[in-house]
């Protein structure tokens, strides 16, 4: 994405002007645009006119509009599809509306009428703020406008006659293409009509790769599989490779890793970019650490429940106490049309990354995003042990003391501490 203007001032006020040219920048400006903001862009209007006979014309006109935002829209890019017949059908791009009134005034447009603009890429638009801009959000504009940005990774997920072919980046998993190919079972003394059939099948992934993958420029190319179809489609590709004399791809076969999964599902993929051979090859990629951390989490929670909290109440109470080592909290949060749950949430970022922790973003448009989504969309590990009950239980009773303050009922340190003796034992309060 190209950063066309900024103008912040250090109280957050101010604004930035943005042109986004992939779909990968949409989705940026999706997780930027929040309920409220100021929006202008470029965008069509339909006029209507009534003539001096009676009768209504009406044309289009292009206008540049600012709408205060009510709602926003984020289409992602569909997949393609391959049939068992190797037709492919045409592959939309990612869309994004932005939907509110009109707050400035337009010789076109009545102050207070509600438009819907399509923000398109190459198109440039102004965002300012409405609470201001926080460190999160100027954080996701470095990030989307940081030079050499794009697709890292590229995986072929699959099973016998279904392949999913994805390019991953920093913040998307894209599907690029389906294929599906009907695959008979093997009988006894003849396996024509399955080989056949599999051979098909390798022929449009091969076909599809040639088309999809930008081997040359990646930092790697996962194939994933349960069973053996993982060999036999790395196989088929660089013996293909070699027959065609095809030395780019011939090149790159050091980039190609082959690893087990669970399914041929897409969301295998999780589990695929986890083994270490991936792993070793993908270091300082933001989704690689994403996935160790939930993986990470996921190991706690079984080794130490204590040292793995999860949803939004309890990790607030981690963070206030500084117990917090890494922090997990996907962008879906961040996206709150309330101003004080976003700040929240943006405010425990801040507090984690201040006492030296580590605060990960998940992009809720890759499947370690969406497994954390499952997990209320925030989980923490903790740097020591922490008994959930036992904390809330104090929250409760520093509750109770400040509501007796309040009151102008004084408490002394014996009484205090005789009631939460009692309270650990179970004994009634004496009068």
């Amino acid at each position: 994405m190209k950063l066309i203007n900024k103008h912040v001032e250090r109280d957050g006020s101010g604004y930035v002007t943005l042109r986004p040219e992939d779909d990968e920048d949409m989705w940026h400006v999706y997780n930027l645009i929040s309920e409220g903001d100021e929006v202008r862009a470029l965008t069509m209007r339909k006029i209507n006119t009534l003539s001096s006979t009676g009768t209504t014309d009406s044309y289009r006109v292009r206008v540049n509009l600012t709408l205060q935002v009510v709602k926003t829209t984020f289409s992602p890019a569909a997949s393609s599809s391959t049939s068992s017949g190797g037709q492919e059908k045409k592959e939309p791009t990612a869309s994004l509306q932005v939907s509110g009134k009109v707050i400035q005034e337009n010789d076109y447009v009545r102050m207070g009428a509600f438009h819907t603009i399509d923000l398109e890429a190459n198109r440039d638009f102004r965002l300012t703020k409405a609470t201001g801009w926080d460190s999160v959000a100027l954080e996701r504009i470095e990030e989307s406008t940081k030079e050499g940005r794009g697709a890292e990774v590229g995986a072929v997920v699959c099973g016998e006659g279904t392949a999913a072919i994805c390019l991953l980046s920093e913040h998307m998993t894209v599907v690029r293409q389906r294929i599906d190919t009907a695959v008979p079972r093997k009988r006894k003394g003849g396996t024509s009509g399955h080989d056949k059939a599999m051979e098909t099948f390798f022929s449009n992934v091969y076909q599809a790769v040639l088309r999809l993958i930008p081997y040359q420029t990646l930092k790697a190319i996962v194939i994933a599989s349960p069973g053996f179809t993982k060999e036999s489609l790395y196989d088929y590709i660089f013996h293909q490779a070699t027959l065609t004399n095809n030395k780019p791809l011939m090149a790159s076969r050091s980039k190609w890793i082959k690893v087990h999964s669970n399914t041929s599902h897409v969301h295998s993929l999780v589990e695929a970019l986890r083994a270490p051979e991936v792993s070793k090859m993908l270091q300082g990629a933001k989704f690689a650490r994403e996935g160790l951390g939930l993986d990470a989490f996921h190991k706690m929670l079984a080794t130490d429940e204590m040292r793995a909290w999860y949803g939004p109440e309890h990790v607030a109470l981690a963070v206030d106490r500084g117990a917090v080592g890494t922090l997990l909290i996907s962008d879906d949060l961040f996206r709150s049309s309330d101003p004080v749950t976003r700040n929240r949430y943006v405010e425990m970022v801040e507090a984690v990354r201040a006492r030296g922790g580590e605060a990960l973003i998940f992009s809720s448009m890759h499947e370690s995003g969406q497994q954390l989504n499952l997990l209320t969309g925030i989980a923490a590990i903790l740097t020591y042990p922490l008994d959930i009950e036992i904390v809330e239980m104090e929250e409760r009773e520093e509750k109770e003391r400040l509501e007796k303050e309040a009151n102008g009922v004084q408490v002394d340190d014996d009484e205090e501490e005789e009631e939460q003796q009692q309270q650990h034992d179970g004994a009634p309060s004496t009068p």
